[in-house]
């Protein structure tokens, strides 16, 4: 049903298909027994580029419906069973990294900037075990210096209770999806669970202009939500005092 719901508000103007996203998001969260904690707040500024630290296929969901934006994915995700219409609903934008067709996909990204369309970012690349964030990617940050000018956020996730009882070092790989993991034996172990916490922090929104080129952007990101990513998992002080249960 959902899926019919999103293919006809595609086809309609307006954010219709932007808030019904995230009403799927939640709702998948919910099926797998996700929680929120939201600290701070999204960027209301149109378009903006959301960046994020990355551990697991469990962030699609968990920033999905926590911010109204689009994935940028790799191309083989467009053919993966159930998951590439999914993403292909979600309106995300698959890209290969092939040098003969980067120029397109980079124009293809920027048009919709233009028309207002927010992304969502993950310049690891890849995903990490969850006890760190890997070393962010300059080239990705290309599209803040684009013709759109996007405002730039850093969102920083961290998965920190598992079935209500604080994650230890050695129960992130239960959540994380990193390496040479199967999904599916992944997923079933998951799905034993009760319930698992997200808590995703909003950094202050940047406006264009704050960095001087992609390769500041990306050095200034990376040390921040590295700093953020770390606080979190030692349960430490942020400066962020309010909190929100979608």
């Amino acid at each position: 049903m959902a899926v019919c719901v999103q293919a006809v508000l595609l086809a309609l103007p307006g954010q219709g298909k932007v808030w019904f996203a995230r009403m799927f998001w939640a709702g998948v969260g919910r099926i797998l027994g996700l929680r929120l904690r939201l600290l701070g707040e999204y960027a209301r500024h149109r378009p903006t580029l959301f960046v994020a630290n990355h551990c697991s296929w469990l962030d699609i969901v968990a920033l999905g419906a926590a911010m109204p934006g689009c994935f940028i994915a790799k191309a083989e995700v467009a053919g993966w069973p159930g998951i590439g219409l999914i993403a292909k609903l979600g309106r995300s934008v698959f890209v290969s990294r092939n040098r003969g067709s980067v120029a397109h996909e980079q124009r293809l990204l920027e048009a919709r900037l233009e028309r207002g369309d927010n992304f969502i970012l993950f310049p690891e690349g890849t995903t990490s075990d969850g006890n760190r964030v890997l070393p962010f990617a300059s080239a990705f940050f290309t599209l803040a210096f684009g013709p759109a000018r996007p405002w730039v956020q850093p969102v920083t996730i961290v998965y920190d209770e598992l079935d209500g009882q604080q994650i230890r070092r050695g129960d992130r790989p239960e959540i994380a999806w990193y390496g040479d993991m199967d999904l599916a034996p992944h997923l079933a172990r998951l799905l034993r669970r009760r319930s698992v916490r997200a808590t995703v922090l909003f950094g202050e929104p940047l406006p264009p202009g704050s960095f001087a080129n992609r390769k500041a952007a990306c050095a200034a990101l990376e040390r921040l939500i590295s700093q953020h990513a770390a606080a979190l998992r030692q349960g430490r002080a942020l400066p962020y005092a309010s909190a929100a249960q979608p």
